[in-house]
């Protein structure tokens, strides 16, 4: 009996070792699949409860369970789920008071990253209030059209900020819009204090009545993302996507024990949902930074016993290139979530700071279809699996990158990619993966629906992005397409950035687009001009006019003087070749300019220039 025990163990032994030979992630697969299962079985179940369950429920309900667990470290400051929901109460009422706030009016927030961002939200949700999640990089032109097109009636801004609503405070007051400055005191006209309000406010809990018509398809937020349009465009963001963004933690293994450090701004997805929501929905605390620093990370993973982090490319890369330190494996980091990570970088950081398990993701703020790539696989965002193609159908088909179109058959209909080959990601509109769109903007949420991809009549979200699918079924970003390009983690809209450069005294036509540099991730603006017949290019009034209009990240750095802009044959700037040919003045002919800020001007990019930036002596 003892023997034929023995050979059973061994065979099921050799059994194990021959699967796990034949399909080494079958248990990522299925961990991935029950978690995904579970999670959307509570979605379903929030969706048809009598009541309609939120995320404020669930933080309620935290407060309920641990109110003395805390929720946020903040620069040396211990903020509890206790004390953070009677601060909403106060935002709330003071709010109701002040601005006579009803369920349904949207509220722009212009916040920094500080506690008071949270329960912001926090109360303007008791209210039954969607919130604009305004970047705080942008000034002007942007910032107004950012505020308008969400509707809103009132805007809240962070102290810090008061010079950039000044600027555009006369349109603000013209318009009749209620301005409120989280400030003891402020002696703008036309600006409110609102500080001083909260802290004579009552934190007495407010009445689920004030929301009581809020569902799982009721507008949740409005965060913003650049595109074809040239400006910002406000995604709407539905209770049902704050939900499923919050679920990423939790497919990630995250439980109630971690501490999760955010280091992201709250305006963007993946600070605000994937970080700060998640957190919400997991129970957790967090760790909340005002802006990403390279130099304190480790020392506050260490000081506040940090397991989980998020990153983005460029973030990662920081981290590398810091000093290395004896004790910088010495840390309880274990999963690290985020996206834009490129090989070589995520290869030196796991051999630098240890086994740390990279959960890399693709996904759009706007999007109906997203990877998480629950492997660790090197480079890979994702993986694709029968349960999740089934929920979220998606398909990768062929694109023409010269004429920026799907390639489509003798029938009208696009042609599948292969594995292998690289192709455009859409994902077919259903109502269990819709796609909202953009909030006043019906003519740029037409633009990203695709109609007759697989059959006559049917509708799919484009993504503008290029992926590739190998033989064993990982999903790699490729790039993405036309008007847009990543620098900084931040989307630069070309045609934004054209129309702030053909303002400029001397240039007649722009053609913007995003270059690689050495060492870099993602692409930095450059643009290749046209000038006004008779005149030179005018360095110094560029100069003033892209720091003026356009956020650090968005700034052309490079500047190419051409004699006139190629087109396509539907007279679309071509930018393929000009991409390809990047900003090396040793191989190209036409005049070259580089965005010098000492100098605060467009100077000529020599080679020794050119040098200074591949050797990473000048910052980018």
């Amino acid at each position: 009996m003892y023997i034929w025990f023995t050979v059973l163990a061994g065979l099921a032994l050799l059994s194990l070792s021959f699967i796990r030979t034949l399909l080494p992630y079958l248990g990522d697969d299925c961990a991935y699949i029950l978690r995904s299962i579970k999670l959307g079985i509570r979605l379903t179940k929030y969706k048809k409860g009598k009541e309609f369950y939120s995320v404020l429920d669930c933080f309620l309900d935290a407060v309920k369970s641990h109110p003395n667990k805390i929720f946020v470290h903040f620069e040396g400051r211990e903020y509890t789920y206790g004390e953070v929901d009677k601060q909403s109460n106060k935002v709330a009422r003071a709010l109701q008071t002040e601005a006579r706030l009803k369920e349904g009016d949207a509220v722009a927030l212009f916040l920094a990253n500080e506690p008071s961002f949270i329960w912001t939200w926090l109360g303007l949700a008791k209210l039954g209030c969607p919130a604009a999640l305004l970047n705080v990089n942008i000034r002007s032109k942007s910032l107004l059209h950012c505020f308008s097109c969400c509707g809103a009636k009132v805007i809240i801004a962070s102290e810090e900020l008061q010079g950039a609503v000044e600027e555009v405070l006369p349109t603000l007051t013209e318009q009749g819009i209620s301005v409120f400055l989280l400030s003891e005191a402020c002696s703008t006209p036309g600006i409110n204090s609102l500080s001083d309000k909260i802290s004579h406010a009552s934190d007495q809990p407010m009445s689920r009545d004030l929301r009581a018509n809020v569902t799982i398809r009721s507008t949740a937020l409005y965060i913003y993302t650049s595109g074809t349009t040239g400006l910002p465009k406000a995604a709407v963001v539905t209770h049902e996507r704050v939900w499923a963004a919050s679920f990423i933690q939790a497919v990630s293994g995250i439980t109630s024990e971690d501490i999760f450090y955010i280091n992201l701004p709250l305006y963007h997805s993946a600070g605000f949902l994937i970080g700060m929501v998640g957190a919400i929905e997991r129970g957790i605390t967090i760790v909340l930074k005002r802006k990403f620093s390279a130099s304190q990370f480790w020392g506050d993973c260490r000081k506040y016993n940090v397991t989980v982090m998020q990153y983005i490319g460029e973030t990662m890369r920081y981290l590398c290139n810091t000093p290395r330190k004896d004790n910088e494996r010495n840390h309880g980091v274990k999963v690290a979530i985020g996206n834009g990570a490129r090989t070589d970088i995520w290869t030196e950081f796991l051999d630098r700071f240890g086994e740390i398990k990279v959960r890399e993701l693709y996904a759009a703020t706007e999007g109906n279809i997203g990877f998480i790539n629950y492997t660790s696989k090197i480079g890979a965002v994702g993986r694709v699996n029968f349960v999740h193609r089934f929920f979220f159908p998606y398909t990768l088909i062929k694109f023409d990158t010269e004429k920026e179109e799907p390639v489509r058959n003798s029938e009208g209909l696009c042609i599948e990619a292969i594995a292998g080959e690289t192709g455009l990601m859409v994902g077919r509109i259903t109502q269990r993966s819709p796609f909202v769109g953009y909030a006043g903007n019906h003519q740029q949420t037409e633009k990203k629906r695709l109609r007759d991809v697989r059959k006559k009549g049917d509708l799919y979200f484009n993504t503008g992005d290029l992926l590739r699918f190998d033989e064993m079924n990982f999903v790699y970003f490729m790039d993405r397409v036309g008007d847009t390009f990543r620098w900084k983690g931040e989307n630069v809209a070309t045609s934004e950035v054209a129309d702030i450069l053909t303002l400029a005294n001397s240039i007649l036509e722009a053609n913007v687009y995003g270059v690689k540099v050495e060492g870099h991730e993602g692409r930095i603006g450059m643009a290749a001009v046209t000038l006004k017949e008779g005149e030179d290019f005018d360095c110094s009034h560029a100069y003033k006019q892209v720091v003026n209009y356009l956020p650090a990240y968005a700034r052309p750095r490079f500047i190419r003087i051409q004699p006139c802009l190629e087109m396509t044959g539907t007279f679309k700037m071509k930018k393929v070749k000009l991409v390809e040919e990047g900003f090396d003045p040793a191989h190209i002919e036409d005049p070259l300019y580089f965005l010098d800020p000492e100098k605060k001007s467009y100077v000529p990019l020599t080679e020794e220039i050119y040098r200074a930036i591949g050797a990473r002596e000048i910052k980018l």
